[in-house]
């Protein structure tokens, strides 16, 4: 039947990295990274919201449904103002098998020279 799960097409996303270590960057560099993601499944991806845990993280992603096999970039620009030590997460919400997936960056922002 059209129910029976076996035979359903899932998007799956399967990012390339899970965590991004900024390492230490100093105060007003640049705060963008990005993380990269394939669509392992065989439906439609369709990223439809990104949620990160404060302002202070800004994400940007395709709107666009990446096709199956296809890759996509999720960016994510952190404001590098504040200094000191930062982990923050970043829930990808998505048509994907298996639900909300959660991303983190981490760092230490330092006074620039």
């Amino acid at each position: 039947t059209e129910f029976d799960k076996h035979d359903a097409k899932v998007a799956v996303i399967k990012f390339k990295n899970e965590v991004i270590d900024y390492g230490k960057v100093e105060q007003n560099s640049s705060g963008l990274r990005t993380f990269n993601f394939t669509n392992t499944g065989d439906a439609p991806l369709l990223i439809t919201k990104v949620k990160t845990s404060c302002g202070c993280t800004v994400p940007s992603y395709s709107k666009a449904p990446i096709l199956p096999g296809e890759s996509g970039t999720l960016e994510i620009k952190y404001n590098t103002r504040r200094l000191g030590a930062f982990t923050k997460t970043v829930t990808v919400i998505s048509n994907a098998e298996g639900g909300n997936k959660i991303l983190k960056i981490k760092g230490n922002i330092v006074a620039s020279k």
